[in-house]
Formats: structure tokens, C-alpha cells, sequence
């Protein structure tokens, strides 16, 4: 049995359409193996549940190389940092910001050690769960110059949406430490 799977039958009754949407997701061949366990990877970091993270990376180890694994924990990470400052950069009022070098490293984007679009549908798919309007757009065109199709930008955005209601549907189901001594 899978570690996903696993992970799925500690899914709350409660949230038994997350149980069913993860279990179309594991389904989904639409991707290249890859691609989906690198997705599954790179949303599962951005999402900071570690039973998911666990769970992911143990199958993720079945079907992709230490290279792709590592680039999909890369693309979860140097994108958060992205993330935060780009999202800042569009909020803040103040227009000079956006004029300003952002002065961070993110040497692996060009050189992840995988498909450069696999690479880059990861990076949408943790910029969607980090709500970065500004990164998300920029991936998105990527892709789109890459040649990669709208559907899989939506899988990929789908496969973001549906690891993060996961997390959330553990974390909601496991029981509150203050509650318990009521």
C-alpha cells in the first residue's frame, strides 16, 4: 500500500470529497510520471504538512529520479521566496518597489536538472497555493511559450488545489490537544 493511500484513509469523513478528489488525482495518467509526482511533491512542501510531505516523497521515490526529487523540493523552496516578495512588490502601495532589483539567488531555475516546463508547472503549482498572482502569470506564460497545453496548466493548478485541501483536511481531522481535556 502506498504511503498516499495511507495518508487517504486518515481523511475525515467529513471531507470525503478531498478523499475522492485525491484518489482521481493518483489516478490521473494524463501526466508524465515525472510530472505528476513532482507536482504531488512540490505542493505538498508548499502546503508545510509534514504527513503529507512524508507520504508524498516516500512514493514520489518509487517513480522519479534523486535529481527530479530534489528539483521539485528546489522549485517548492526558492519559489516560496518568490513568492513573498513578488506578492509584496503588487500589494504595496508604493509603486517603487516594483522598480527595485529583488537581490535573491535562485540560481537552480536555471539549472533544475529536469524539463525545464516540468520545472516550471511545479513553480505555478506552489505560486497558486502561495496565492502570488504576479508569479502565477509568469509561469503561466512560461508554459504557454513552452508549449505546454491549458489543461495540463489545470491539472497542475488542480493538483495544487487538491493537495492543499488534503493538509487541510488531516490537520482538521486530527484532534485538538485543548479540547481533549475538556
Amino acid at each position: 500500500m502506498s504511503s498516499i493511500k495511507q495518508l487517504s484513509d486518515r481523511i475525515p469523513d467529513f471531507a470525503k470529497d478531498v478523499r475522492l478528489n485525491l484518489s482521481t488525482l493518483m489516478a490521473d495518467e494524463t501526466l508524465s510520471p515525472q510530472r505528476k509526482y513532482g507536482l504531488l511533491l512540490a505542493s505538498a512542501i508548499a502546503t508545510r504538512n509534514a504527513a503529507l510531505i512524508a507520504a508524498v516523497e516516500s512514493d514520489a521515490c518509487a517513480v522519479m529520479t534523486s535529481t527530479a526529487i530534489i528539483a521539485a523540493k528546489a522549485a517548492a523552496s526558492v519559489v516560496t521566496m518568490n513568492n513573498v516578495y513578488y506578492r509584496f512588490a503588487h500589494l504595496v502601495s508604493d509603486p517603487e518597489y516594483k522598480t527595485m532589483p529583488p537581490r535573491l539567488r535562485m540560481n537552480v531555475i536555471g539549472n533544475t536538472g529536469v524539463d525545464k516546463s516540468d520545472f516550471e508547472l511545479w513553480s505555478l503549482a506552489v505560486s497558486a497555493i502561495n496565492g502570488c498572482g504576479a508569479c502565477i502569470d509568469a509561469h503561466e506564460k512560461t508554459l504557454r511559450v513552452a508549449g505546454v497545453s491549458s489543461e495540463a496548466i489545470q491539472t497542475g493548478v488542480r493538483f495544487a488545489a487538491i493537495m492543499q485541501s488534503v493538509a487541510i483536511a488531516i490537520e482538521a481531522g486530527e484532534p485538538n490537544p485543548s479540547q481533549a481535556r475538556a
